[in-house]
């Protein structure tokens, strides 16, 4: 078989010998392929070879573990069943929260299995607790772990871990989640709320139950629109259209205070102040978080499945260094954890130790060739062949980390 192997590739080298026009034209459009694929590579310290993995989370005020079970996790567990390339599913139920994560095999496009998986969520959501659907149950395609921990601190002391906890919620979480790359935000803390505190012996005095009070907090904070005057059909000389509002949304404690609960047979009327104390307070108080001894909140960022964990990192940066200068004097936004700067310096050490190699090999032939030119020429291949070998791994889908790095660094040697 060598014979007729030896013979094929003198044939290939004579074809390219005998058209150099040809061969650098052909080495040029190489070159200029693995340059434009090297900007869309996605840079990783691993491989992503783990399945797709989608998360359900909910939330249900104020329930203990075994009644988000009962009502929510399973019900949503029941609904996943049947799925297109569904491995396994894993849930967690909790205080107040509960979360369901299913793993698809690698034959189930991601966009497509988060289309699923929502749809199944939407056929089950009428079953879901009142309070659970009010908060909404989110689905999100996320990687497992939280590869960036960011921070608000009060650098003076002035504003509580609270006060930075729901300046967090309201003004920097969601702009982070619209990050290309993000995969979801876990918050460390929770934004204010309004807070009922019921006295049990004053709800017995006045013969009421919790219920009573949650229907009529429903029904009384709420907005609701009488009509508008001016509306068509309009009359001669008819100049504006003003909308009414016959009641709107309680906003301050003395709003939530007076509203009524119950009105006696003799008239008498109770009210939510009668029964209960109310304050402005947060959503929850599980959590209280400091950095190096100062007030602060932080947010945790789950990376996309796929996404380039390098270039999410810069957009979020950028995204928040924009919003520094409009954030309250003495608050400062810091980075607690980061697996990106790892990266960086592992992919930079792959590329020094890269160009090392080549420049051994360099050294290697014009030792043992003993001539300038000979030696050249080869090397002049060395660069074309790894921009095309950029260009085959976008092709192929895989990303630049330090398997495909330390694989080039091989090639080069032998």
């Amino acid at each position: 078989m060598s014979g007729p192997q030896s013979f094929r590739r003198n044939a290939i080298a004579s074809f390219f010998i005998a058209r150099p026009i040809f061969a650098m034209v052909l080495a040029i459009a190489t070159m200029l392929a693995g340059l434009a694929a090297m900007s869309k590579l996605s840079i990783s310290q691993y491989p992503d070879i783990a399945p797709t993995t989608i998360r359900i989370s909910a939330t249900y005020s104020g329930a203990t573990a075994e009644a988000v079970e009962n009502s929510v996790t399973t019900v949503i567990e029941s609904a996943m069943t049947g799925l297109e390339g569904l491995i396994y599913m894993e849930s967690s139920s909790s205080s107040g929260s509960s979360s369901v994560a299913l793993t698809f095999d690698n034959s189930v496009n991601r966009d497509l299995a988060q289309v699923q998986v929502q749809n199944a969520v939407s056929r089950v959501t009428s079953q879901l607790p009142d309070s659970v659907q009010r908060l909404g149950v989110r689905v999100n395609r996320s990687a497992a772990g939280i590869f960036m921990v960011g921070n608000l601190i009060s650098t003076d002391g002035r504003y509580t871990s609270s006060e930075l906890a729901d300046l967090m919620s309201s003004r920097i979480t969601d702009r982070v989640e619209r990050v290309e790359g993000v995969g979801g935000v876990q918050v460390f803390g929770g934004k204010y709320a309004m807070r009922i505190w019921l006295d049990p012996t004053k709800l017995e005095q006045f013969q009421l139950v919790p219920s009573d009070v949650v229907s009529a907090v429903s029904a009384q904070n709420t907005q609701v629109s009488a009509g508008s005057i001016g509306a068509s059909p309009t009359v001669r000389g008819q100049q504006i259209t003003a909308a009414i509002t016959a009641q709107s949304q309680l906003t301050s404690v003395e709003e939530f205070e007076r509203i009524i609960l119950k009105t006696e047979s003799n008239g008498a009327i109770v009210r939510l102040a009668d029964v209960a104390r109310v304050e402005i307070g947060l959503e929850t108080y599980g959590r209280n978080s400091t950095y190096n001894g100062m007030p602060a909140t932080g947010f945790g960022v789950q990376l996309a499945n796929g996404a380039n964990a390098v270039a999410t990192s810069e957009a979020i940066h950028e995204l928040l260094d924009g919003m520094a200068p409009s954030l309250p004097a003495g608050i400062e936004i810091v980075y607690a954890f980061e697996t990106t700067p790892f990266v960086e310096l592992a992919i930079e050490k792959v590329v020094a130790t890269l160009i090392e190699a080549i420049v051994l090999v360099f050294v290697v032939l014009l030792i043992f060739l003993q001539n300038f030119r000979a030696t050249f020429i080869p090397m002049i291949a060395v660069p074309v062949v790894l921009l095309g070998t950029l260009g085959v791994l976008a092709l192929l889908g895989y990303s630049i980390n330090m398997l495909t790095m330390f694989a080039m660094v091989l090639a080069i040697g032998l």
